[in-house]
């Protein structure tokens, strides 16, 4: 956490570059991993092994948020937050958006198969809940010291620090800025908008630090921190297809570079979908979740209560009603419910239920994502009101870019000035300006 947070302090250069060659490592690695035990050891027969699904279909959608799948598709979203620099939005946002999800589906899916066929027919013979092999540090490592490959092995005890070190560096920026944007909105104390000479902004990438040092404590294993990190995060996309359709009621006349096709149809089933992704996870990991909702409304509240920031949004209770209802209610499906963080509730204990009988359990998740999607669309703001939001957002980003035009202005004439020694003092906060906003990676 030291690191990425040095890392970022150095600005958007650093990063910029960091981030790059992890992200050509992260690819490159997996791409080598599949050719090799590809082309060395690939034996057919272990598909039919036990049979087709022998555990059923719980394993397999439990899997989906606590083994890594889901998490394994989340870089879609950086082509999503910086849709804003497309050339050609009406093309490039779906390419990047959907080529980026399909590369990383094919890459997993690959490593999926040749690890199968790799395994020698020892390690499943208790079945495959029961996979084991001697060496087991780790299944790709362990599995290539197994067959001989003892070469390859070292390759990803390597990958194991660099790849999950690029996804830190780019989760510890990300929250820095989300941290920078929730207080230009209000929702948390002005001191997360100052930023250093590099615009870096340096009190939210602390506070990053601190919090990520102690989101290690309750989340002891990786398997427990992902299951985690895809809730949190479907949690977040779950707001994108209410917003989207409301938006398409209220400012359905404005001029949009990318309009979606079939947004009508498309924005509930996703919000559906993201409504059986978080059960999935588990009511062990829905617990955690909601202590974590609860403190960030206790902390929102004390920004209020203390009033730690000038502009105060004001609070749109009957709009969000639906809201406390979603979370309560998906808590108790998951605690009724068949799944734990570590399985299926009927192979492990997390005080889990497993009252409601398979199938209909995902019945009942997806009425009830229905019916809290168009109760949330029914309560949504008055039109004119959220005319007044999305006119408050474009002044804001205009002033933005303004300042950073300023920025880079004062910046330039002052490398112009090389033969004089330049001291550049932060101008003191006050209730009028604000510092520039940070730069993007």
């Amino acid at each position: 956490m030291a690191l990425f947070t040095v890392i970022n302090f150095l600005g958007v250069r650093w990063l910029a570059h960091t981030n790059s060659a992890a992200t050509w490592w992260k690819l490159a690695v997996p791409v080598f991993v599949i050719i090799v035990l590809a082309v060395s050891h690939f034996h057919t027969s272990n598909f039919g092994a036990g049979g087709f699904a022998p555990t059923g279909a719980e394993g397999v959608l439990s899997a989906v948020s606590t083994s890594g799948v889901m998490f394994a598709l989340l870089g879609f979203e950086q082509a999503d937050q910086l849709a804003g620099e497309a050339r050609n939005p009406q093309k490039d946002i779906p390419r990047a958006v959907i080529g980026s999800i399909l590369i990383g589906a094919a890459v997993y899916i690959l490593l999926q198969v040749v690890f199968i066929a790799a395994l020698p027919s020892s390690s499943f013979a208790h079945g495959w809940a029961n996979l084991s092999f001697k060496g087991d540090a780790g299944p790709f490592a362990g599995l290539a010291t197994l067959i001989g490959l003892s070469w390859l092995g070292a390759i990803l005890y390597i990958d194991a620090i660099i790849s999950p070190s690029g996804t830190g560096l780019i989760y510890t920026t990300a929250s820095s800025r989300v941290s920078y944007g929730l207080s230009r909105n209000g929702y948390v104390p002005t001191l997360f908008e100052k930023t250093d000479k590099r615009r870096v902004p340096w009190f939210g990438l602390l506070v990053a630090f601190v919090i990520g040092c102690i989101a290690f404590l309750p989340f002891p294993t990786w398997k427990s921190l992902v299951s985690f990190v895809t809730s949190a995060s479907v949690l977040m996309y779950a707001g994108a297809p209410l917003a989207f359709a409301a938006l398409r009621r209220q400012d359905r006349d404005r001029y949009r570079p990318f309009r979606l096709g079939g947004g009508q149809f498309i924005s509930p089933l996703a919000f559906v979908v993201a409504g059986l992704i978080i059960y999935w996870s588990g009511w062990d990991t829905l617990q955690k979740l909601g202590y974590a909702i609860v403190i960030g409304y206790l902390l929102i509240g004390a920004n209020f209560l203390f009033k730690l920031n000038p502009h105060l949004p004001r609070l749109d209770w009957k709009a969000a009603q639906w809201l406390p209802v979603y979370l309560i209610g998906m808590g108790v499906v998951s605690w009724q419910g068949r799944y734990c963080n570590s399985g299926p509730a009927s192979t492990t204990q997390c005080y889990a239920t497993d009252r409601i009988p398979q199938w209909y359990d995902l019945g009942i998740v997806a009425v009830f994502s229905l019916l809290i999607y168009f109760w949330a669309l029914a309560v949504r703001l008055p039109d004119q009101e959220a005319l007044g939001y999305i006119g408050d957002v474009d002044a804001q980003i205009g002033l933005a870019a303004e300042t950073a035009t300023e920025s880079a202005g004062v910046l330039a004439a002052t490398s112009a000035a090389a033969s004089a020694e330049t001291v550049i003092t932060e101008t003191p906060p006050d209730t009028t300006t604000a510092d520039p906003p940070p730069t993007e990676p």
